[in-house]
C-alpha cells in the first residue's frame, strides 16, 4: 500500500511538477559534456506576475567572477570559472589548522526559460553571496476580438 501512496503523492504534487516542466535544470544531463567537473549552484525561483526571479547562492564570489548569458534563445546559463579566495596569512608562523570550506573551481547552472520570458530584458546583481537574476515576462498576447456582423 505504501508504494501506491508514494506513486499518488508523486503524480499529484502539481506545483513541484509544474516547476520542473517550466524550469528544468539541465546541469545533470549526461549528454551535456561541458558540465563535466562543474558544481551545481543552489537556486530558488520566484514566479511573479511581471517577472521570474532567480536567487542563487554564490558565497565568496564577486560579480566579476560570474557570467550570466542566454543560449539557444531560451536557456539561461549562469556560470563561474572563478574560485573563492582564501584569506592570506601574512604573519609568520601562522597556518590553517582546518580547511572545511571548499572552494569550487567551476560552477554552472542552466534553466530553460518559458516562452513568455523576455530574454532581452534580463538583469542581475550580486550582493552578500546571493546572485539575483530577474527575467521580465512578455506581455500576454492580445485576446482575439470578436465582432458580430449583422446579416441583412
Amino acid at each position: 500500500m505504501s508504494a501506491v501512496a508514494d506513486t499518488l503523492t508523486h503524480w499529484f504534487n502539481f506545483p513541484e511538477n509544474i516547476e520542473k516542466l517550466m524550469f528544468p535544470s539541465r546541469t545533470h544531463e549526461s549528454r551535456d559534456h561541458e558540465n563535466k567537473g562543474c558544481s551545481s549552484i543552489p537556486a530558488d525561483i520566484l514566479d511573479t506576475p511581471k517577472e521570474f526571479i532567480f536567487y542563487l547562492d554564490v558565497p565568496g564570489l564577486s560579480k566579476s567572477d560570474i557570467q550570466v548569458t542566454v543560449e539557444d534563445e531560451n536557456t539561461l546559463v549562469i556560470k563561474s570559472g572563478g574560485k573563492r579566495k582564501r584569506e592570506e596569512v601574512e604573519e609568520g608562523g601562522c597556518k590553517y589548522i582546518r580547511l572545511e570550506r571548499k572552494a569550487p573551481q567551476k560552477l554552472m547552472r542552466k534553466f530553460r526559460l518559458p516562452e513568455n520570458a523576455n530574454v532581452s530584458a534580463i538583469t542581475a546583481k550580486c550582493e552578500n553571496g546571493v546572485l539575483t537574476v530577474v527575467v521580465e515576462k512578455l506581455p500576454p498576447p492580445p485576446k482575439p476580438k470578436t465582432v458580430e456582423v449583422a446579416i441583412a
